[in-house]
Formats: structure tokens, sequence, C-alpha cells
């Protein structure tokens, strides 16, 4: 069945959302590298600082997004959806924002608190908002790797959503954030 055209975010929300969702992705694939790469080796701090870097920009387009998002509403969900499939949505959607908030802080807090340099592609040095304290560092840190974990799952349970939306129930739902749509 195909659903009759559904209004779409607009673009600044899904450039916004796309940009995002790319950079994210990139953090991500960065930080199996650092996983699979020798410690104090100059390439693990290449990417650790790459790595950290573009998860401060995903913190700033995320406060980007997040203040767009208060002044331009999203279009209304289709009808059709559940009151339960609405519910899940938003708390998922909630989630991963707040997630993608939490992670870049995590990162700094578990950098600066352990006396670690903090900054922007090794160009720009960031200052030190935290004493030195290795509890806290070790503390973001487990809640940096927690969050990591919560952060596949919840984009896994967005994108299988969005998947099922736009290839089986074909509802228009998932063309709402696709590039090129107008309202």
């Amino acid at each position: 069945m195909r659903a009759a055209a559904t209004l779409a975010y607009d673009r600044v929300a899904r450039a916004l959302h796309w940009l995002n969702a790319c950079l994210a992705a990139i953090v991500i694939l960065l930080s199996f590298g650092i996983s699979a790469t020798p410690r104090h080796s100059e390439a693990r701090e290449v990417l650790l600082t790459l790595h950290g870097s573009l998860g401060l920009v995903v913190l700033v387009t995320m406060l980007l997004w997040g203040g767009w998002r208060v002044r331009h509403r999203s279009p209304p969900l289709r009808p059709m959806l559940t009151r339960v499939e609405v519910l899940l949505a938003h708390a998922t959607q909630a989630g991963i924002f707040l997630l993608l908030l939490l992670m870049p802080l995590t990162g700094y807090a578990a950098l600066a608190a352990a006396g670690r340099p903090v900054s922007l592609f090794g160009v720009v040095a960031l200052p030190t908002l935290l004493p030195h304290s290795d509890r806290v560092a070790q503390a973001a840190l487990a809640m940096h790797l927690a969050g990591e974990f919560l952060v596949y799952a919840l984009v896994a349970l967005h994108v299988a959503a969005a998947l099922t939306h736009g290839f089986i129930r074909r509802d228009g739902i998932l063309e709402r954030m696709l590039p090129g749509r107008t309202r």
C-alpha cells in the first residue's frame, strides 16, 4: 500500500540530520581504528585526535540542530502510526540526540581530567575545564564506552524503523528525511 505524500522536514533539519549521521559514522569508524592500533603509537594519537575533534564537531552540529528544532517543529507523523510507534520513535530519537551530546562531553571529560591536552584537529588547543582527577577520568571514560553501545543499539533501531517504513510499509515516513524532498 503506497501512502499519500507526507510532509518532509525542512532543508536545514534534513541537512543537519545527514551531516550528523555521516560525522557519527566517521567517528565510529575512527574508534574501531583506535582499538586496532597499538597503544602509545603515533598512528593511535592521530586517530584519537581525529576522533575527538570530529566528536566535538558532532556536539556543535547537534547543538545547532537542537536550536533549529526548537524553532522549527517536526512535521506531523502519519495518522496511521499507533501511539506506541509514535512513543518509540520519539524515545529513540531523543535517546540518540542525548547520546550524541553526551558522547563528546564524556570524551572531553575523560581526556581533560586525565591531564591530556584536548585540541581541535591538533590546531586549536581547547581549555581544560576540569581539574586533574584519575577517578573522574576513569568514570568519564566508562560512561563514554557504555554510551558507545547505547548509540549502536539506538541507531540500529532508528535505521531499522526507517527502512521498515521505507521498503516494507511504504508509508512515506522515510521520505520525510530524504534529501531533495519538498514540503
